[in-house]
């Protein structure tokens, strides 16, 4: 039985002041806009929560913020544990041993280590330290996109059945193929997750577990209510759920992740659009075509809008 649900993950956001202090206010409400709209788990300081512009302290708090206003509602993944350095990982580990022992954390994700570029029997070997070491089950994230190197399907497989302490993979490089190998090949105790909202339908469609989204933020109970009836089969529904967002997902990362998806929670009044550097928030631009997203899903009435 796998300890994430079927369906969709929330890659939570941290919002900021417009001083860039943290507002925990916000990060509450939040959380419960996400529970409302019925998401099954949530990612806590993820890449979309911008954990690497925080010191640990600040970390610590966002985690034990969330985890007391969640009270056990969802299962919770803390993300804040990736890093181009085997062992400084997993001294982070340790340091964050008293957050990860609260009872609701059901796992902890890890990404592929960045910018040394290591070949794929040096992830393979990263990640067999890190289960060694890890107090909780571990889900991997793939995202080439962001660490320069992409963790092959044959590399995820291999990890999947070399130890139980990867519950799964939340697979973010949107390449479709590695995706199918991956489905195809896993053991089936190995939860796999989308982690490209774009292409979220036909990956959970081909035999995905689910998706850790971005939009979510905005539109919960859309996006999860599109990931359900895909996960059960009912492609029509989640193809007419999905149709709204074709034209939304590039947006949100053409001046970059959680600029774009910030923008659009500051348009619908959940929080405010700051961001650390060096993000940036985005430009008139790309704000004023969000904001004929926005109108246009007003418009139409669609299940889910704030």
């Amino acid at each position: 039985m796998s300890l994430l649900p079927e369906g969709c993950g929330v890659a939570l956001v941290t919002p900021f002041h417009s001083d860039g202090t943290q507002d925990l206010a916000k990060l509450r409400d939040m959380v419960e806009h996400v529970l409302n709209g019925g998401v099954d788990f949530i990612v806590v300081l993820g890449t979309t929560g911008e954990s690497v512009s925080q010191t640990r302290e600040e970390c610590f708090t966002v985690l034990a913020t969330v985890h007391e206003q969640v009270n056990g509602r969802v299962p919770l993944v803390a993300g804040p544990f990736g890093g181009n350095g085997t062992q400084s990982v997993i001294d982070r580990m340790e340091a964050y041993a008293h957050i990860l022992a609260l009872p609701g954390y059901v796992a902890l994700m890890s990404s592929v280590p960045s910018y040394v570029k290591p070949s794929q029997e040096g992830i393979y070997q990263h990640f067999m330290a890190l289960a060694e070491a890890s107090p909780l089950p571990i889900l991997l994230y793939n995202v080439p996109g962001r660490t320069g190197v992409n963790m092959t399907a044959e590399t995820t497989v291999r990890l999947a059945k070399a130890s139980s302490k990867f519950i799964g993979v939340k697979e973010a490089s949107g390449d479709m193929n590695q995706g199918i190998e991956l489905l195809r090949d896993c053991p089936p105790t190995f939860s796999i997750y989308s982690g490209d909202d774009p292409t979220a339908l036909p990956f959970i469609a081909a035999g995905g577990r689910g998706i850790i989204s971005v939009v979510a933020n905005a539109y919960p109970r859309l996006f999860s209510e599109m990931s359900r009836a895909a996960v059960n089969g009912n492609l029509k529904k989640a193809q007419r759920l999905n149709a709204p967002f074709i034209d939304v997902h590039p947006l949100l990362y053409v001046d970059g992740n959680p600029s774009g998806i910030k923008a659009v929670l500051h348009q619908l009044g959940h929080c405010g659009e700051a961001v650390r550097l060096p993000l940036v928030t985005v430009r008139e631009e790309t704000r004023q075509s969000l904001a004929v997203e926005v109108l246009k899903l007003e418009a139409e009435r669609v299940p889910g809008l704030a």
